[in-house]
């Protein structure tokens, strides 16, 4: 499987482009599956300035979002472990990531799912030294409930399979995939901790490298914004046939609530 960083498929940035896969996102080494696809926003468009305010980008590749003012979630094969860690910067606040106004805050410690193996339970959180109080955090889905219709992607991930990450946030919009027809593309779809999206017969808008880690979101019944999943993996980028396979984050929201009162 390939994961969306920028060693493997989703963890490295985001680039939206018509056809995008998943796959892990992160320059991080750790275990992984077999293969090891990048993605970034494939198909997608420029993000406005303050369109999505709780997203981030993260020094090894990845993508995140703001789960509270001090804790960014994302992908736990961005990370490498749990623990004392100083070496990941979170950079916030702009779609440019060289815009002098960005804020910029180094890492304290890392929580990456208990028992990550590489297949499933591809979530991490991520401790700042210091909250981020003028942006506007992102709430997690607690049940199935938002996990249908069509969701929202964004990153600074590869615009095209193989491409660069890209210096401006892309966005795109992404159709859900039911478990019985992303299991017929993916055999290996932990099929109750994963969630699947993308254009089925033509592809063309997916994550793809260096979009691991960040969110995948849509308007609750509040007009609000909710994450149902953390970009994860897929085959390629964009690929007719082949979604994008994210994080199921209702399936996790206990662990990851338990997690962030830990750190």
């Amino acid at each position: 499987m390939n994961h969306r960083s920028q060693l493997v498929r989703r963890a490295a940035a985001i680039g939206l482009s018509t056809v995008a896969v998943f796959g892990l996102h992160s320059t991080a080494a750790q275990a992984a599956p077999p293969a090891d696809p990048e993605i970034k926003v494939v198909g997608g468009t420029p993000a406005k300035q303050g369109e999505f305010p709780f997203m981030v980008r993260l020094s090894m590749g990845c993508g995140g979002s703001l789960y509270a003012k001090d804790i960014v979630l994302t992908a736990a094969h961005c990370v490498d472990g749990s623990g004392p860690n100083t070496s990941i910067t979170a950079t916030a606040g702009v779609v440019d990531l060289q815009d002098s106004a960005a804020v910029k805050v180094k890492s304290t410690k890392v929580l990456q799912a208990p028992g990550y193996n590489g297949t499933g339970k591809d979530w991490a959180l991520i401790k700042l030294e210091k909250p981020i109080e003028n942006l506007p955090t992102l709430k997690i889905a607690e049940n199935g409930d938002f996990d249908k219709d069509t969701f929202d992607v964004a990153g600074w991930g590869a615009d095209k399979e193989g491409g660069q990450q890209q210096r401006y946030l892309l966005k795109a919009q992404v159709p859900f995939v039911d478990d019985a027809t992303c299991k017929k593309a993916y055999s290996r779809l932990v099929d109750a901790e994963e969630i699947c999206a993308g254009i089925m017969d033509t592809g063309g808008v997916d994550t793809c490298q260096g979009d691991s880690g960040g969110p995948m979101f849509r308007k609750d019944a509040g007009d609000e914004w909710i994450q149902v999943g953390i970009v994860s993996w897929g085959e390629g980028c964009a690929r007719p046939g082949k979604p994008g396979v994210y994080t199921q984050v209702s399936h996790f929201a206990a662990e990851i609530k338990k997690g962030a009162a830990e750190l």
